[in-house]
């Protein structure tokens, strides 16, 4: 383990997928003083029990954007850190159970177009086939994103620190923070 030091350029508090993608993220800019405080173990907050499921389409174009690239990076980071992170693209059915939920959908295949991502309506049936465990009961139609995916929520929080850890970042686990000093000059002590 890495000696504590007494200050840094950022100061994470948190590992979970949250905390390591920003560290991960800052190192990638060129970041070199990045340290992330854990209180226990890196994901054992709410990161190790997130569902994991990634749909790329949201109402919000930044939203769109950003799960866009989320899909994108996790097609690479195991290559990157030798880390798999749990990433299969099995593909997302949303379904439509009234006008307006299929009005959304429409405008939402529309949307996808515009950022690149392959998203199509398809038939009730169509997403049956696709699904054959569901109901059709109510359905009246869908849409389907062929990369949408899942995700093993830890393996993508370990990817992520391996990557920071690579570009000089430090790691501290088991470690409280006890507290938060700021300054004038607008930089911040966290005491550890």
């Amino acid at each position: 383990m890495s000696e504590f030091p007494t200050q840094a350029q950022v100061v994470i508090i948190g590992g979970g997928v949250g905390g390591n993608s920003i560290a991960y993220h800052l190192t990638k800019l060129g970041w070199k003083d990045v340290v992330v405080l854990e209180r226990h173990e890196l994901t054992s907050g709410s990161t190790w029990h997130s569902a994991g499921l990634v749909g790329q389409m949201r109402s919000d174009a930044n939203l769109t954007r950003m799960m866009h690239y989320s899909t994108n990076l996790y097609r690479e980071l195991k290559n990157e850190t030798g880390q798999d992170t749990g990433w299969r693209e099995v593909g997302g059915v949303r379904l439509a159970c009234s006008a307006e939920r299929m009005e959304e959908t429409k405008r939402l295949v529309g949307m996808a177009r515009s950022f690149g991502v392959p998203m199509e309506l398809i038939s009730p049936n169509q997403a049956k086939d696709l699904f054959p465990l569901m109901s059709l009961d109510g359905v009246i139609g869908a849409a389907y994103t062929p990369n949408d995916g899942s995700i093993d929520p830890t393996g993508l929080t370990n990817a992520l620190s391996i990557g920071a850890k690579n570009r000089g970042a430090k790691f501290f686990t088991n470690t409280n923070v006890e507290k938060i000093k700021y300054q004038k000059v607008g930089l911040a002590s966290v005491k550890w």
